[in-house]
């Protein structure tokens, strides 16, 4: 393969642009600034344009030294990933697993319902991609995806051939801070009228039924706050900022991460998680640890 310009002239321009300057370059790379000018020289020379320019007391980049350097750094970064890539080849088998999580779906139930994967495969690879969950189930439809984790099953499209498989469900409970909880427990699930909440937001499939249930109660919320993370919301919860439902699939981790005390039983309320894939039957095995009967 003929080049019309060297590597190593490419690599001390794209030290120059890093570094911001020749003199910083040339300390970086060991070498006189006179011999690094020299090389961005003839790496312009053999491209046929300027890629800097002076700038005060430095240099900057040209229209063309932008473009140069948005090469230089995809053409570098592999480079670099390269000695790990020789490891990986030569070394021990890695399984590679890439999974979707619904932006639905808390994240501090994603762990616990992937921990048979991580415990099955100690060379695992694994890739984890949060989205919006229609562009996740695109995603997958198209096989960037090995399953989708959500909190709902997947719509009826005949359009889109995914398959939702049940992971099981968990109940929900009111977790408060130290500093709310007497209030909250006293006289529950009324007193719930009485604190701040907060509440994840309508992109939970759980909210419809939580607030459901506050109406049943006849409680008036007084909502402080909703959010989308769930680890966001313990936190703010934690923070004494209000008292709030979650999964008592969670309840260990809340009361011993978070410093929450559980007030009590949401009633009725369940959620639901599911592994969304491509096939009636999963077929891949680490998948098909996910599931409560390994079908």
């Amino acid at each position: 393969m003929s080049l019309d310009f060297s590597y190593r002239h490419l690599y001390y321009f794209w030290v120059v642009a890093k570094e911001g300057g020749l003199s910083k370059a040339a300390e970086r790379l060991g070498m006189a600034v006179q011999t690094v000018s020299t090389q961005v020289r003839e790496l312009e020379r053999s491209l046929g344009f300027a890629l800097l320019k002076p700038a005060g007391r430095g240099v900057a980049l040209t229209d063309a030294g932008v473009a140069a350097l948005r090469q230089a750094d995809q053409i570098f970064q592999l480079g670099e990933q390269l000695p790990a890539l020789l490891r990986e080849a030569v070394g021990s088998p890695v399984v590679r697993l890439a999974v979707g999580i619904s932006d639905g779906l808390p994240k501090l139930a994603v762990r616990q319902l992937m921990q048979p994967i991580v415990d099955a495969e100690p060379n695992l690879r694994l890739l984890c991609h949060e989205d919006q969950f229609e562009g996740l189930l695109a995603e997958l439809a198209l096989h960037r995806l090995d399953v989708v984790l959500s909190d709902r099953p997947a719509p009826t499209n005949p359009n889109l051939k995914v398959y939702s498989h049940s992971l099981g469900f968990s109940a929900m409970a009111w977790y408060a801070p130290a500093a709310l909880y007497e209030t909250a427990a006293r006289d529950f699930p009324r007193s719930l009228a009485d604190v701040p909440l907060l509440l994840p937001t309508t992109q939970a499939a759980v909210r419809l039924r939580l607030d459901q249930w506050l109406e049943r109660q006849g409680i008036r919320a007084r909502i402080a706050g909703e959010f989308e993370d769930s680890a966001l919301l313990a936190t703010f919860g934690s923070g004494g900022f209000g008292v709030f439902p979650a999964a008592e699939l969670m309840q260990e981790k809340l009361t011993a991460r978070y410093e929450l005390r559980k007030v009590g039983v949401c009633e009725g309320v369940e959620e639901h998680y599911f592994a969304i894939g491509t096939n009636k039957k999963i077929s891949h095995p680490l998948v098909r640890r996910l599931l409560p009967d390994r079908v």
